[in-house]
């Protein structure tokens, strides 16, 4: 293994479901490395990760928050990620450009499950990660119940580095107070705020640690063959050689080291910090992971977050791989305009950057999300950054003030900039405007970040389905339309035949005129007119899968125009279209739907619920234990059901969707639809 120059500095994400505690973890890190001098809470709202008014409006994070710190004479960069599924575009991100992960998680056999899409992410993009086990002071499980429970959700072994000592206090209650490190065979009572006391293994412990030492060594054997001789032999590892064997096994994400504290009590925090420190491989080695080629003769640096701040502008978070960045050079195209170091929105005035530092950029306009820059130009990364997330839900919004509808414009540009799972999509069929994201939480901090940021309050209601309507039957119709006022006059007649097309032709409009009945300049002006009528037809919605063949007719060499002929085919339209027995068309999506294999079931009463028709399921390619079921339902069934699916699978749940056909809508229903389409605006 390559050496790692302890100077380099290194980066860790912190990761894990909603609650797990990953704000006040950062918090006690900070504080131990002695970058703050006073700890702050999530109920307060005054922690480094907590410094948006939005998280605070919500006591969540809702962005990566970065905050930099140096833990016996190393610089570190901490990324505190969002814990809400629904925000799980950032967290991508701020994983690809991370040494290691630590992933945060309570010790609820109940809520692992939670963890597995995270663990499938590391995986997949091999980035080393360890567990940090939180709220042991208030665990309802054994150590032993958890790890069983995160080893059938882990794609990798889990390794335990600690086991608790327990102490029962008067009223016979268990309180976990201290660990044994399993390596180093020492034991340490926990003292709040302040690094552990050195004691001695309890008696009770012995044999426990002892087993779970043996687990560990076997699981590091599995991947050295010198260290599976010693155990064969019952020899006594060197200790140092079983530290190397875990810094390189975590470095090429073959193990998953395991953590046990408490955040808020600062419990087990300066024990992570010491395998951060002696075990996280260095930036030289993520770089390589990713494939990114450079030099230290081509600065070079790779964005992972994009923020909009007030009173400062855009500032382009980017990692450091190679060279140099110093302030005014140009990077990638892109003057440099300010390098600073950030602790939550906090930032520290920088003169240069070196590699593995984590450094805002500031005014690089045309610089996005991912975007890997060099001096030269030249650098490349061969590691595809993470797909743009799939919208799931959507919102229809509009600006309380009409006037504000340009300011609007600008302001979604910067929101979307900033988190790339939001989009935004103007509807020509409802003429809305419609902002897509991962959930109703997502949204509605897109929403507040108009309010408070741009000083844009906007309203948001449920969007429109696009209903279509077309005929059952075709009909011959004749129309004149005749006016005469001062002046030339209007004059245009039409003989046209309507008849319905197959599902998903479109409309087509033929001319079958012979002997000049309508003159061939025209006829255009008859299709034209057709067209515009087709907008909205009877129903109210527009028409779809209609043929109209303009067949006979009459002009005036005066009184006819292409302005007669257009408008005379409107009104054929809609005399004659009522005729045709027009029929409602609902648009039916095609959504592949992933689940855990236990909730399979609730799945099928999820789509029987909502019109939806199952098409079958299987198990899901490269996922074990998940499902994917195949189903067809309506679009107006789709608006809400990320958030249905989620109530029914602890948040992980997930859908692909995309349009398949329309299908005709009939009875109560499509009455009620129809009518509330035909109200008149008020």
């Amino acid at each position: 293994m390559p050496e790692r120059a302890s100077s380099a500095p290194r980066c860790a994400a912190l990761v894990g479901p909603y609650l797990s505690g990953k704000t006040s973890l950062l918090e006690s890190l900070l504080f131990a490395a002695g970058a703050i001098g006073r700890k702050g809470t999530a109920k307060e709202g005054n922690t480094v990760g907590d410094s948006t008014p939005e998280a605070r409006a919500r006591k969540m994070s809702v962005e990566v928050t970065a905050a930099s710190a140096e833990f016996l004479g190393e610089q570190w960069t901490f990324l505190d990620c969002p814990g809400s599924v629904e925000l799980g575009q950032e967290t991508q991100h701020a994983l690809m450009v991370a040494d290691a992960a630590i992933v945060v998680c309570e010790p609820e056999v109940a809520k692992a499950l939670t963890l597995s899409p995270l663990l499938k992410f590391l995986d997949d993009h091999k980035i080393p990660h360890m567990l940090f086990v939180n709220k042991m002071d208030i665990a309802a499980h054994r150590v032993r119940e958890v790890m069983e429970a995160l080893q059938a959700v882990s794609g990798r072994p889990l390794v335990m580095r600690q086991v608790p000592i327990r102490e029962t206090d008067k009223t016979g209650a268990e309180h976990v107070t201290g660990y044994v490190d399993l390596v180093s065979e020492r034991a340490y009572q926990y003292k709040p705020g302040q690094a552990s006391d050195l004691v001695k293994i309890p008696d009770a412990v012995q044999e426990r640690e002892q087993e779970a030492r043996r687990s560990l060594l076997e699981s590091l054997a599995d991947f050295d063959d010198k260290l599976l001789e010693q155990l064969l032999e019952d020899a006594v590892p060197d200790k140092q050689e079983i530290y190397a064997q875990l810094s390189k096994d975590l470095a090429d994400d073959l193990i998953v080291p395991v953590f046990l504290g408490a955040a808020e009590k600062d419990h087990g925090v300066r024990r992570l910090l010491k395998a951060l420190r002696h075990e996280v491989p260095g930036p030289a080695e993520t770089a390589k992971r990713l494939g990114v080629k450079a030099d230290a003769a081509d600065p070079t640096a790779q964005v992972f977050k994009t923020y909009h701040l007030p009173h400062t502008g855009k500032l382009s978070l980017a990692r450091v791989w190679a060279g140099k960045l110093q302030d005014g050079m140009t990077l990638g195209g892109h003057r440099v305009s300010g390098i600073s170091r950030m602790k939550g929105h906090e930032l520290q005035k920088l003169q240069t950057a070196g590699p593995g530092e984590v450094a805002a950029l500031g005014r690089m306009d045309r610089v996005g999300t991912g975007d890997l820059l060099s001096v030269s130009g030249k650098a490349i990364v061969a590691t595809p950054w993470p797909d743009r997330l799939s919208p799931l839900f959507s919102l229809a919004i509009e600006t309380e003030n009409r006037q504000d509808e340009v300011k609007m414009t600008a302001a979604l540009a910067k929101v979307v900039e900033e988190d790339a799972s939001l989009s935004v999509d103007h509807n020509p069929d409802t003429h809305e405007m419609v902002l897509w994201g991962q959930g109703e939480i997502h949204l509605q901090i897109a929403i507040d970040r108009l309010k408070i940021k741009y000083n844009l309050p906007v309203k948001s209601h449920r969007p429109q389905v696009n209903y279509k309507e077309t005929i059952r039957h075709g009909v011959t119709h004749h129309a004149r339309y005749k006016r005469q006022t001062g002046g030339h006059g209007q004059f245009a007649d039409i003989h046209i035949k309507i008849n319905p097309q197959p599902r998903g032709a479109g409309f087509q409009f033929n001319d079958e005129v012979v002997g000049g009945s309508v003159p061939r300049n025209y006829i255009p002006a008859v299709g034209d007119g057709v067209e515009e009528y087709l907008v909205r037809g009877p129903l109210g919605f527009p028409v779809v899968d209609v043929g109209v063949t303009l067949f006979d007719g009459q002009y005036h060499a005066v009184d006819s125009s292409d302005m007669a002929f257009k408008t005379v085919a409107r009104q054929a339209m809609s005399e004659a279209m009522p005729k045709c027995d027009p029929v409602l068309l609902e648009p039916i999506f095609s959504v592949q739907i992933a689940v855990p294999t236990e909730f399979t079931s609730r799945v099928h009463g999820l789509i029987s619920g909502r019109r939806g028709q199952i098409l079958g399921f299987d198990s899901k390619a490269g996922w074990a234990g998940w499902d994917e079921v195949n189903a067809l339902l309506p679009q107006s069934e789709l608006h809400d059901l990320i958030i249905e699916l989620r109530s029914l699978t602890l948040g992980v749940g997930s859908f692909a969707w995309k349009f398949d056909h329309l299908q005709e809508l009939t009875g109560r229903l499509a009455d009620k639809i129809v009518e509330h389409r035909l109200q008149p605006a008020h």
